[in-house]
């Protein structure tokens, strides 16, 4: 008996941890393939849904990423898969609503949607679901495609983004305007330099502006997440990476000139007990950190940041090494930046012009201009990097 009712003890407790383990909040996904979730079969393939939780701490938050490929708004319910959702969502749970690819492909009765008819009403029924389960739905308007056409970015979700706005505003829904951020992004790249991060792979004999490589994903999925996160500011304490990567909406202006100021001498070293001027040696393996790729880019990285401890050096000192698949993501530059490529190969966007660098090659980007890089390869990318220290 005594057994009995330690077992019993014992099993009530694991169910107990088991309870206080699981996540507080929960965000599904209804989409298609650009937010779906693929395996490593179809690599270098990825959805930003699939990159969603690299952001979210998971002891709080669980991403439920229903998004499938082929799909619109019409064919997603007529399969039962809004009814699945529903059948999971509770209070408290967030539904992000992304669709407008398929919606557009007339050609096809069982997926077309015309924007101003069946596309809002059946955006309004996902609307409702969420609601009549006490879950919070927010729209996002369809991520852009790389498309150009002599030299410019084209709008392929026009009707279908517009009506997405349309719908939030009469139903009071949140937005992320997906489309508009993702379109930045395109254009700061450059139509070259965005090619890495859609499924432009020679090997396989693709050439896809449509869909994601992993690079891709996790740039969409950061811009994602900041637009939720400026809709819930809740949500930046649940943050495990930063979401730098979204202030890309306009050009950031160039400094007009690169002359040094004048600066009063900097002061004399502070002195430290048992070493009059601070020096000392470190060892990198000492300050290894493990961390995703920056400002959006895809993981995983190693991060060295030699002496962050002495506050006083007029400049700062890193290492980062991009492991395969790994990068730093797009972003506007608000101080002047050296990069010294040690070893490996890379893909480097600056204001929207694209190179490929190596071993010895050292890439200077200035305050006002946007940059990007990207692991190519096989080995690691090997990179110092150097740069003004915040005063």
């Amino acid at each position: 008996m005594k057994l009995h009712a330690l077992c019993l003890a014992v099993i009530c407790l694991a169910a107990g941890v088991a309870t206080a383990a699981q996540p507080s909040h929960r965000v599904f996904i209804a989409g298609d393939s650009t937010a779906a979730t693929y395996g490593p079969e179809r690599a270098p393939q990825a959805g930003w849904g699939q990159a969603l939780q690299s952001w979210l701490d998971d002891t709080q938050w669980e991403v439920r990423n229903h998004a499938i490929g082929g799909r619109s708004t019409r064919s997603f319910i007529n399969e039962g898969r809004l009814d699945a959702i529903a059948g999971e969502l509770k209070p408290g749970d967030v539904l992000l609503i992304q669709f407008g690819h398929n919606d557009a492909k007339f050609e096809d009765a069982t997926r077309y949607t015309d924007p101003e008819g069946d596309y809002t009403r059946f955006l309004a029924r996902y609307v409702a679901t969420a609601r009549a389960k006490g879950a919070t739905p927010v729209l996002v308007t369809p991520v852009a495609r790389l498309l150009y056409d002599f030299g410019a970015l084209l709008d392929t979700h026009g009707r279908y983004t517009q009506a997405v706005k349309r719908v939030a505003q009469e139903q009071q829904v949140p937005l992320i305007d997906l489309n508009s951020s993702s379109m930045a992004w395109i254009r700061a790249l450059g139509e070259q330099g965005a090619k890495p991060y859609f499924m432009f792979v020679p090997e396989q004999n693709k050439a896809d502006g449509t869909h994601f490589s992993m690079a891709g994903a996790t740039a969409v999925a950061c811009q994602v997440m900041r637009g939720w996160a400026e809709l819930e500011p809740r949500l930046k304490g649940a943050l495990k990476r930063d979401i730098d990567c979204g202030a890309i909406t306009a050009p950031a202006p160039r400094a007009a000139s690169h002359k040094a100021a004048v600066t009063a001498p900097a002061a004399a070293p502070k002195p430290v007990a048992g070493n009059a001027y601070g020096s000392q040696v470190i060892r990198e393996q000492d300050i290894a950190r493990q961390q995703p790729g920056p400002h959006g880019g895809a993981g995983p990285t190693t991060a060295y940041s030699f002496f962050a401890d002495v506050s006083d050096l007029p400049f700062v000192m890193r290492k980062r090494v991009l492991h395969k698949g790994a990068g730093i993501g797009l972003h506007p530059q608000h101080k002047d930046e050296i990069y010294y490529i040690v070893s490996g190969r890379g893909l480097y966007v600056l204001d929207g012009q694209q190179h490929e660098v190596g071993a010895g090659h050292a890439l200077l980007t200035r305050a006002g201009s946007r940059h990007a890089l990207q692991q190519i390869g096989e080995d690691d990318l090997v990179v110092m990097l150097a740069y003004p220290a915040a005063r």
